[in-house]
Parts: structure tokens; C-alpha cells; sequence
């Protein structure tokens, strides 16, 4: 059978349930050997279980994104089980949600390192590793795929900790692509909508299974075919791009672009700057809402 990520490995984290799970059985069962990583061992064995009665290649990992040594395990567990890792889906994430008046010190800082610092440690392995086996003449074709969020791209009320770091990981993706299409690295980025542990208390009633049998628009298996396009050899040319999925809807973000701009030529006086600007906001596409409001 001709499955478009035959002897290849993948990392996908967070991976225990939800987004992670669905990736990792549709990875799977096109012919990827998967590395389901999740704080959570039981939950992480039990879909490597779940694959190998498939028919499918997978192996546990519960270490622990956020550190490098959590990350160098990680690694070294893929390339224990399957000889190389090739690529890795961060999908491993937390929410604690608060009005920004409310939020406190360590919410910030937990969703912070959970996403940012977890996203940042399993690349920076693997990028050194891809690195070197490039300068050493070996062909790459290695691939990171992140996960930002329509939180990210547009602003969610109650959620600026969990906006802030999802707008990080769009920029770093922009960057990584730049940086490293060189040795044959791709980075795009995910803004799944779907059914996850993280939506049951907001969006519980709207995301929920539909019990008519109808097409299921929020079931985290409508992402999995792009993340295994996007980890397989087809998506080589395309890198750079932050993709928003739901259901059957497939699109490609558009990022902050340098609007109208007026030149005065000299420094500005505050006085003006009034109806300077203005005028540009009256040029100036009107941005898509946040969330909430």
C-alpha cells in the first residue's frame, strides 16, 4: 500500500487524548512509526496500544516538554524505536482562563512555558540534530508542525495568557521557516477548531457530537489529514504558513501586512498626529473582531 508517510517517524505531543490522540491514529495508519507523547502515561499507552492492534508502529514517551533534557528524551525514545525522527507535531497544551484583571502571575506563567517553552524545546533538539545530519551530506526532509489558534491570530477575551503565547508560536513559526528551509525544514502551524478537553467548559454545547448521526464538524479527526499532509514528503514546497481547520474548511491565515502610510518627511509634532491618524485608520482594513466581543 502507497501511505504517504511510510518509513517515517513522528513526535506528536499532547497526545493522549483529543487533537494529539486523532493525529496520532491518522499518522499511524499511513505507515508513520509514532512517538505519542503525553504527561499522561496511561493515556499515552493506551493509544500506542490502540495503534499496534491497528496494525500500526507507535511507542510511549511521558517526558516532559517544557525542559531540554524532557526533550532530548523524547528524541532519544523515537530514535530508539525507529532508527530517526523526522518530524514533530506540538500539540500539547493547557488553558487557565481569567480577564486580564484577574490573571494571576502563575497562570501566566504556566501557559506560557506549557506552549512557548514547549514548543521552542522538542524543535531546538531536533533542529540541531537535522542541522548537523545536513552539514554531514545526509539528505533532510524533516518537518515541524506548531499550534497556534484563532485566539492567537485575532485576540480572545478571558484569554490573553493563552492569545499571547498562540500569537507567539504563529511568529515563530514565520521565523524557523525562514531560517531554516536551508537544511531541508519545513514549519507551518495549525489553528484547529475542534472537540478537546480544552473546549468543554466554554464551547461544550456547540462543540458537541451530534447525536442525529449528521457529519460531526467538531470531531478532532477532521484536523488529522492536514497534519499528516503537512509531517508526509508531498508538503516539501510549502512551509511558512499558519492553516485555520474545522470540519471540511481548509484555509490559509493572512498575516499583519505594513498598511497606508503617510510621510511627513520631518519629525511628527503630537498635535498633528490627531487627524494623521485618522486618516489612516479610515484607510486601513477593518480588523476581524476578538473573540468575545
Amino acid at each position: 500500500m502507497n501511505r504517504i508517510c511510510n518509513d517515517r517517524s513522528i513526535i506528536v505531543t499532547g497526545a493522549g487524548g483529543g487533537l494529539g490522540r486523532a493525529y496520532a491514529l491518522a499518522l499511524a495508519a499511513e505507515g508513520a512509526g509514532v512517538i505519542v507523547n503525553d504527561i499522561r502515561r496511561e493515556a499515552a499507552q493506551a493509544v500506542v496500544d490502540e495503534i499496534r492492534k491497528a496494525g500500526g508502529k507507535a511507542v510511549a514517551s511521558c517526558d516532559d516538554i517544557t525542559s531540554m533534557d524532557g526533550a532530548r528524551a523524547i528524541v532519544a525514545t523515537g530514535v530508539e524505536a525507529f532508527g530517526d525522527v523526522q518530524g514533530v507535531v506540538n500539540n500539547a497544551g493547557i488553558v487557565r482562563d481569567r480577564m486580564f484583571a484577574s490573571l494571576s502571575e502563575e497562570d501566566w506563567d504556566l501557559v506560557i512555558k506549557v506552549h512557548l517553552k514547549g514548543h521552542f524545546c522538542l524543535a531546538s533538539v531536533l533542529v540541531q540534530r537535522w542541522r548537523e545530519q545536513s552539514k554531514a551530506g545526509v539528505k533532510v526532509d524533516a518537518r515541524i508542525v506548531n499550534t497556534s489558534s484563532g485566539a492567537g491570530l485575532m485576540g480572545s477575551v478571558g484569554q490573553s495568557n493563552y492569545a499571547a503565547a498562540k500569537g507567539g508560536i504563529a511568529s515563530l513559526t514565520l521565523v524557523q521557516a525562514a531560517e531554516l528551509a536551508r537544511y531541508g525544514i519545513t514549519a507551518n502551524a495549525l489553528a484547529p477548531a475542534a472537540r478537546t478537553s480544552m473546549t468543554e467548559g466554554p464551547f461544550a454545547a456547540m462543540m458537541k457530537k451530534p447525536e442525529d448521526g449528521s457529519f460531526d464538524y467538531y470531531d478532532p479527526a477532521n484536523v488529522a489529514p492536514l497534519v499528516v499532509w503537512l509531517c508526509s514528503p508531498l508538503s516539501a514546497k510549502v512551509t511558512g504558513k499558519v492553516f485555520e481547520v474545522e470540519g471540511g474548511k481548509l484555509a490559509i491565515a493572512s498575516g499583519w501586512h505594513s498598511g497606508v502610510a503617510i510621510d511627513k518627511k520631518a519629525r511628527w509634532q503630537p498635535q498633528e498626529l490627531g487627524e494623521v491618524v485618522g486618516r489612516l485608520l479610515a484607510d486601513a482594513p477593518p480588523a476581524q473582531k476578538v473573540y468575545g466581543t
